[in-house]
């Protein structure tokens, strides 16, 4: 028997949005902090496919192997890989695994499991497609594919609700790993490659940070980016990441403003690194700052001690005194989005 569909074969994708929908005709799931995976399995053969089309399965044996072991032999499962670390989501580790030496893996794949977080069903055991079908239709075949093969271990089944009060929670109160929230259409089939039939709404936030140094654009001597510090326990100023985000008409003003307060040594712990032999865009050289500017920026990330994508500048904090942006205000309280899993089982 043959699956009706085999890598590559695309997962459908979500457009941007800043509010969650609201209305009967949307289903509500969280969007996990880790890798988009689609898997195969066609007997004894095992395939992990990435949302770019990439194999993976040579970077997670263990989830190749807990493939193997479930009670269906044959399968098409969307889904999201993540790796739980001390109670939460830790992408620092998933990035690790993408690693060449065998060896490496191995290793990590018995130190740090992965999970495989399904959300939707594509085929089933019966080889039956489920492409065609609306995600109401989906998610009634999954939750009876789960029970029938999902045993808690390294498969398990994403929640979803159509309750928007229950979604609004999840988003305001869950850490640890949720990226967010995803919104489908339920009357809608699975689009392959295409954003007509999903939302996903990121939980952005917010921080106060110290204007440690700057670069120069790659052309001409104006600002590139700002280099972004907190302070930690010991009152070390540690680089955290960038900001970019400024209109062409902003940045003479911009490079005014720094170029007067250049003055070493910037940064007093972790600073940034130096050019990098792979870049030709822009010189890796940074200016150090005296500790006088505040900027509030807008990120998604903050693990490893660092913003992991570029930051969105918001607005100067003049009210603000330096001192007071520490690493502990990107650290908030919140309980792991790993319980959603254990609250749905």
């Amino acid at each position: 028997m043959t699956l009706p569909i085999s890598p590559p074969f695309f997962p459908m994708e979500a457009q941007t949005r800043d509010e969650i929908p609201a209305g009967d005709q949307w289903q509500y799931e969280p969007k996990w902090d880790g890798f988009r995976c689609l898997a195969f399995r066609d007997g004894d053969s095992v395939e992990l496919q990435s949302k770019a089309g990439q194999p993976l399965a040579r970077y997670f044996p263990e989830l190749v192997e807990a493939m193997r072991s479930i009670p269906a032999k044959r399968f098409v499962l969307d889904g999201e890989i993540v790796i739980p670390v001390d109670g939460k989501l830790s992408f620092d580790d998933l990035l690790m695994r993408i690693h060449p030496a065998a060896s490496r893996i191995t290793k990590l794949s018995a130190e740090t499991p992965g999970l495989f977080i399904a959300f939707d069903l594509l085929v089933n055991e019966r080889g039956k497609s489920y492409v065609g079908e609306t995600l109401d239709e989906r998610r009634e075949a999954l939750e009876a594919f789960a029970r029938r093969n999902f045993d808690e271990g390294r498969i398990q089944l994403s929640p979803a609700t159509k309750d928007l009060a229950v979604v609004k929670l999840w988003f305001r109160n869950v850490g640890g790993g949720l990226d967010g929230v995803i919104a489908k259409r339920r009357d809608m089939p699975y689009a392959s490659g295409e954003r007509t039939g999903m939302v996903k709404i990121k939980h952005l936030r917010t921080a106060d940070c110290v204007v440690g140094g700057f670069r120069y654009a790659s052309k001409g001597k104006v600002i590139g980016s700002l280099l972004l510090g907190l302070y930690d326990k010991q009152g070390l100023l540690n680089h955290v990441g960038f900001s970019s985000s400024f209109k062409a008409s902003e940045k003479k003003a911009l490079t005014e403003l720094v170029e007067k307060l250049i003055e070493p040594p910037g940064f007093t712990g972790n600073a940034p690194g130096g050019p990098s032999r792979w870049s030709t865009e822009r010189s890796g050289e940074w200016q150090p700052l005296a500790p006088k500017l505040v900027a509030e920026v807008q990120y998604d990330h903050f693990t490893g001690g660092r913003f992991r994508h570029g930051t969105r500048f918001l607005r100067w904090r003049p009210d603000k005194d330096p001192s007071q942006c520490t690493v502990d205000q990107v650290r908030p309280e919140k309980r792991s989005a790993l319980r959603l899993l254990e609250e749905d089982a």
